[in-house]
């Protein structure tokens, strides 16, 4: 699986008629904008604004010394973003009749197109009244992912390899103080052991849907940022956690910046009767397998290279300060 390089917005990939990831990218329901000027929508930040393990970082214990900017370019490549709301939390997005984005993925693998491999969605699920909110963020792989890969491995294996690996990292490009100083800037987490998460697997995609609200902590400190969330500009990047020397150095799969959002964007979905419980999964579709794994969010978790629990963070560490 060759890594690829970020997209600029207004950079054209080639004449003729577009690839399905352009087209996936314009149907998601949130717009792409300029990276450093726009406004009311995402962008794709280059990978080297994060700071990862480099190599060596088992070797020198771990922290700050241990990590460097990481590679500029990502192993998947972004395919859209949506911004959605509904009465009821919104389950395998994937598997919807009406995702615009799994619908193109899906028409080029019907017509064999060489470079629809694999499709990868992180569906940050928002509890809210009376709505809920989700932030869908989709990346796809336009070559084979090496089944012995780290992210491969990640793919292929079980809620618990996933929940232990499973790793966010994010910065602050601008927002209010209070908003920088709640959610921490160069802030790292492994999702997978703060927040539920569910994995919806199926032959060619995996979609991770987090539900926020199963941590009061995160809800709380994302409905602070919300309530800013014009003003709020943040940059995320997700990523396969490496936990010996021989997985190093670590490497987005994808990243997305979230540019002064408008709440009042979010595209209505309107839920089936089936659909409106708040633990029911969505409709699956014939051959799509549906697996769960809850985690338990403890406030006092520790980093299990032991480092303290900042305690304005949702998550386990501060980038800045702890040692993951």
């Amino acid at each position: 699986m060759c890594p690829t390089k970020p997209d600029r917005p207004g950079q054209a990939a080639g004449s003729g008629e577009k690839s399905w990831r352009e087209e996936a990218v314009a149907a998601g329901s949130l717009r792409l904008v300029d990276l450093d000027r726009g406004a009311n929508g995402w962008a794709s930040p280059p990978g080297d604004l994060f700071h990862l393990r480099a190599r060596g970082y088992f070797n020198c214990g771990g922290g700050k010394r241990g990590k460097a900017p990481s590679a500029a370019d990502w192993l998947l490549r972004p395919a859209g973003v949506d911004w959605l709301r509904s009465h009821a939390r919104l389950d395998h997005v994937l598997a919807r009749d009406d995702n615009r984005v799994a619908a193109a993925f899906r028409r080029a693998r019907l017509r064999k197109d060489p470079t629809a491999h694999f499709l990868l969605a992180i569906n940050l699920q928002v509890p809210g009244r009376p709505d809920a909110y989700s932030a869908v963020f989709y990346f796809a792989a336009e070559a084979p992912i090496p089944p012995d890969s780290l992210l491969g491995r990640f793919i292929h294996g079980d809620d618990a390899y996933r929940n232990a690996r499973f790793k966010i990292a994010n910065r602050i490009v601008k927002g209010p103080w209070l908003v920088r100083a709640t959610v921490g800037n160069y802030a790292a987490c492994l999702l997978g052991r703060a927040l539920t998460c569910r994995y919806h697997k199926g032959n060619d995609y995996l979609e991770i849907d987090v539900d926020i609200g199963s941590s009061a902590i995160a809800s709380a400190i994302l409905h602070l940022a919300l309530g800013a969330v014009t003003s709020v500009t943040i940059d995320m990047g997700f990523l396969v956690e490496s936990q010996s020397e021989e997985e190093l150095p670590e490497r987005l799969f994808g990243a997305v910046r979230i540019a002064q959002m408008e709440m009042g964007a979010a595209k209505y979905v309107e839920l089936h009767p089936d659909e409106a419980m708040p633990e029911t999964a969505g409709r699956a579709g014939a051959g799509f397998r549906v697996s769960s794994a809850k985690v338990v969010n403890h406030s006092r978790q520790q980093d299990h290279a032991g480092g303290k629990v900042g305690r304005s963070m949702s998550c386990p560490e501060r980038e800045s300060g702890g040692e993951r």
